[in-house]
């Protein structure tokens, strides 16, 4: 921790005089000198002094002269990463993705449409959620997680409404649309998971968060026909749930403090709102999760298998009817049938917390291992052999620890960028879960004849195994391919120069809006 900065104003004159107070990686973020990464301290600081005097017409213009910015050390027990442990657990899920299939009888008999052509409403939303999650993450780091899910919900519950009142089929097509393209997702819940804890304490967390989510695309066919909460749910995160990323918080934090006559300011006060958010901006900021997703071969590789786990989980509640007309299953039964898949995620969830505790003791062992800090994640708990007497409690486990293990290892790897990176996993999910819905059924009906349950689940099984042989080579290339990545190196490197004397990933602003940053404003002593 260091010292509190005082309220001593500096002036433009003064400001090249200041930075022997700042950090290498404060200096390193104002000279803006990327290539530079080898430049001893003293090095930069002699680069600095060129810097800033070059900048200083900048920082007339933006009106920075006498204000300073709120750093996280100065107030740091009041962040997220500071907040009692039970303040922390978050819950997230996913009933909506699932709970359209209960009404699927009633749609088609009401609108006079297919089956197959009622499974439409569940597919489109899953898809155009893929890529709401995409759009909505990077904001929520940049506008904060709580006004964003507040948004996100309140739109949510506002396209059920033409859905519940459809005067015809395409109306719950387009509300069903629209809903999905709303939703923020769990990407925005995990990167809460990083602003209030440390990689080396996230594993819990992440587990929770997991857990509720799966469990939520299960527990929505046993409710769904009993419970609408939109509203409520929306009203408890208004009244429950507060902010928890830093750069919002500190905003937060320094007004407060302007009403008690101190003078800081937060990092995104300072920056005028026609350069926050120009068209480059905004572009970047959407274009983040998805440049992600293409272009970090951990972020894609680890997505798509999650996505393909999570395609199956669907298509099971497209098939589960197959399956069981045949003992006569009701609505009723058929619904309690997804009781064992969801034994098979609280088993899996459970199950986590020894392999957790062993893995946090060979972190604390190997703390200058890369491969036990990072990689080691991956490994999920053993199975028992019982566990495969019931099949979709199998699935459940699965599904359940690949989500957990691939999530856990992306916000540990990606750090303040875990929002988008989770984005990517959430899109792989979603997009590939919602466009399996619709061929589900005829997949299992129509493949291979009389034995078509059996030739179905062989060549699911087929596909599995490449993707999970391309787990294992994440799991013994990944300190390289972390390399390689720009988004894993900027934390790396930060933790490395020790930014700011910080462990929270959340802390660190991204190089764009770092560079901008640090250009424009004065420093204190």
């Amino acid at each position: 921790m260091v010292d509190r900065p005082s309220n001593e104003l500096v002036t433009t004159e003064d400001k090249v005089h200041t930075y022997e107070g700042l950090s290498s990686a404060d200096i390193h973020g104002i000279v803006g000198v990327t290539g530079h990464n080898n430049c001893t301290d003293h090095e930069r600081r002699h680069q600095f002094d060129g810097a800033t005097k070059a900048t200083v017409d900048q920082v007339e213009h933006f009106g920075a002269v006498g204000k300073i910015v709120l750093a996280e050390e100065s107030c740091y027990e009041e962040l997220g990463f500071c907040f009692p442990t039970w303040k922390k657990w978050t819950l997230s899920m996913n009933f909506n993705t699932s709970l359209y299939s209960n009404g699927l009888t009633g749609i088609s008999e009401e609108f006079g449409v297919s089956m197959q052509a009622a499974r439409c409403g569940a597919m489109i939303f899953l898809v155009t959620y893929a890529f709401g999650c995409e759009l909505w993450a990077p904001w929520s780091e940049e506008l904060g997680r709580k006004s964003i899910l507040q948004l996100s919900m309140l739109l949510v519950n506002i396209w059920q409404l033409p859905v519940a009142l459809a005067p015809n089929f395409a109306t719950i097509m387009v509300g069903r649309a629209l809903g999905g393209l709303s939703l923020a997702g769990g990407s925005v819940t995990l990167g809460m998971v990083a602003d209030m804890w440390d990689a080396d304490t996230q594993q819990y967390a992440v587990a929770c968060v997991v857990f509720s989510s799966v469990a939520g695309s299960v527990v929505g066919p046993l409710v769904g026909g009993f419970l609408i909460f939109g509203g409520f749910v929306q009203i408890v995160h208004l009244l429950v749930v507060p902010e928890t990323r830093t750069t919002i918080m500190l905003g937060q934090i320094a007004k407060k403090r302007r009403k008690n006559g101190e003078n800081v300011y937060g990092p995104y006060e300072i920056l005028p709102w026609k350069e926050r958010f120009s068209l480059k901006e905004i572009c970047i900021t959407w274009i983040r999760p998805f440049k992600m997703f293409v272009t970090e071969p951990i972020v894609l590789t680890l997505s798509l298998l999650s996505g393909f786990s999570d395609a199956l989980i669907f298509m099971f509640i497209q098939s589960f009817r197959l399956v069981y007309d045949q003992w006569g299953f009701d609505t009723v039964a058929l619904g309690l049938s997804f009781i064992p898949i969801l034994v098979g995620y609280l088993i899996a969830w459970l199950s986590f917390y020894p392999v957790i505790q062993r893995n946090m003791a060979a972190r604390r062992r190997k703390p200058d291992d890369e491969h036990a800090q990072y990689e080691s994640r991956l490994v999920g708990p053993p199975v028992h052999w019982m566990g495969t007497m019931v099949f979709s409690a199998m699935v459940g486990i699965v599904n359940c620890s690949i989500y957990m293990t691939t999530i856990d290892y992306m916000v540990c790897a990606y750090g303040p960028y875990a929002a988008s990176a989770t984005g990517g996993n959430g899109f792989a999910r979603d997009i590939l879960a919602g466009i399996l819905t619709i061929p589900a059924t005829p997949f299992v009906e129509n493949i291979g004849g009389d034995r078509h349950l059996e030739y179905a689940s062989t060549i699911l099984f087929c596909i599995s195994v490449v993707l999970v042989v391309s787990v294992y080579i994440i799991y013994w290339y990944g300190p390289a391919l972390r390399k390689r990545s720009p988004f894993a190196q900027q934390l790396s490197s930060s933790q490395m120069e020790g930014y700011s004397h910080s462990r929270r990933a959340s802390a660190i602003m991204p190089r764009s809006k770092l560079g901008s940053r640090r250009n424009s404003l004065t420093y204190h002593q």
